[in-house]
């Protein structure tokens, strides 16, 4: 009876453990699988600014992990108050004032219920489950997928 309470015991702190833990911090080096080599960039001198290595690879180690990513904020759907849908990139005025980065470098993020809208300028964490699901639209080719849950300001 003893060695029956002590095992559920074990398994109550294991379950309530998992259930609180914090999302893993993820960074932008971590979306890059190791030792990989992107290609030159083709200079085209005609400025035309498209996005490069469309084929970049993506890491599934984080793939269905609730995780925590910084970045900047580049809005899809939403308005004024409130986005719901938005580009997570690494570095501000990627995907606006310059091409977009490769799509192992952009997370698309959305967030049904949506979340107050940021400045372009300010870095936030945002925090949700991501796949290696792709998406693609009119900015950019994107490699990664975050069902976001929330936006928080970046402490960093």
């Amino acid at each position: 009876m003893h060695v029956l309470r002590l095992s559920l015991l074990f398994a109550l702190l294991v379950n309530t453990t998992l259930a609180f833990s914090e999302p893993t911090e993820v960074f932008w080096e971590d979306l890059v699988p190791q030792n990989y080599i992107a290609p030159p960039v083709d200079i085209n001198h005609a400025l035309s600014l498209g996005q490069q290595n469309l084929s970049a690879p993506v890491v599934t180690k984080f793939n269905n992990m609730e995780v925590k990513i910084p970045g900047f904020v580049v809005p899809i759907e939403g308005n004024q108050d409130k986005i719901t849908e938005f580009l997570l990139v690494p570095f501000f005025g990627a995907c606006i004032h310059v091409p977009p980065p490769p799509p192992n470098q952009i997370v698309y993020v959305k967030i049904p219920e949506g979340v107050p809208a940021v400045a372009l300028t300010d870095v936030v964490w945002v925090v949700g489950t991501l796949t290696t699901e792709g998406w693609s639209g009119e900015i950019a080719t994107v490699g990664y997928t975050l069902q976001g849950k929330k936006v928080l300001p970046y402490d960093g």
